[in-house]
């Protein structure tokens, strides 16, 4: 058995009960426990989180002229009609066509393993490995609040804060990477030994 904490390989005892890593101590199992349902929850959440982070403003801007408030979509029209096209896609892309891909994708994977699918298991697997790969990406458009923020500081124009659409968006990101690993692959593959090992492609 893997430890899921320190990776090291271990003898399985009474059928894994009870079993802990000898290097770390961290309890070992078959499977991650509960797996599907802790996924669910945590995606749901993440799903429910989504609409707030497009529709909230992520900056409040107060400057002379008065506050403004941007939400990620308003922040990416502008820097689209000001020629900044590359950022615009950038952000566009990374803030909110990768989340909104990332619970697509799970729920597919959350849905197919519930149901016992031998559905193109192999692309399943490699589309979790997917998913795990460009979870850290997503924060892009939190960084280019904190460095807009920093810079706007610096500059002494105006007072920049990030706006509750940031905490929201956030929230989306951390909890979309919590379900993903929440998620057991392996259970990807039961329904395969179930069905003689048949394999659709």
């Amino acid at each position: 058995m893997v430890c899921h904490v320190c990776h090291e390989i271990n003898r399985a005892t009474h059928e894994g009960h009870d079993t802990v890593c000898a290097r770390c101590g961290a309890a070992l199992h078959f499977r991650k426990p509960d797996s599907l349902a802790r996924a669910w929850a945590l995606l749901i959440a993440a799903t429910i989180m989504y609409v707030p982070a497009n529709v909230l403003p992520v900056t409040e801007t107060s400057a002379l002229t008065g506050v403004q408030r941007d939400t990620i979509l308003s922040g990416v029209i502008y820097l689209w009609v000001s020629g900044s096209w590359p950022v615009a896609a950038l952000i566009f892309f990374a803030s909110i066509m990768v989340p909104l891909a990332k619970i697509i994708a799970l729920m597919l994977l959350l849905v197919t393993t519930q149901l016992g699918s031998t559905w193109r298991v192999r692309d399943r697997a490699r589309l979790y490995r997917l998913v795990e790969l460009v979870g850290r990406w997503s924060m892009v458009d939190i960084y280019v609040i904190g460095l807009l923020v920093t810079l706007v500081q610096l500059g002494g124009l105006a007072n920049i804060v990030a706006g509750a659409g940031a905490v929201a968006f956030g929230a989306v990101v951390v909890l979309s990477m919590f379900a993903a690993e929440a998620f057991d692959p392996r259970l990807i593959w039961d329904a395969v030994e179930k069905n003689s090992g048949r394999v659709e492609s």
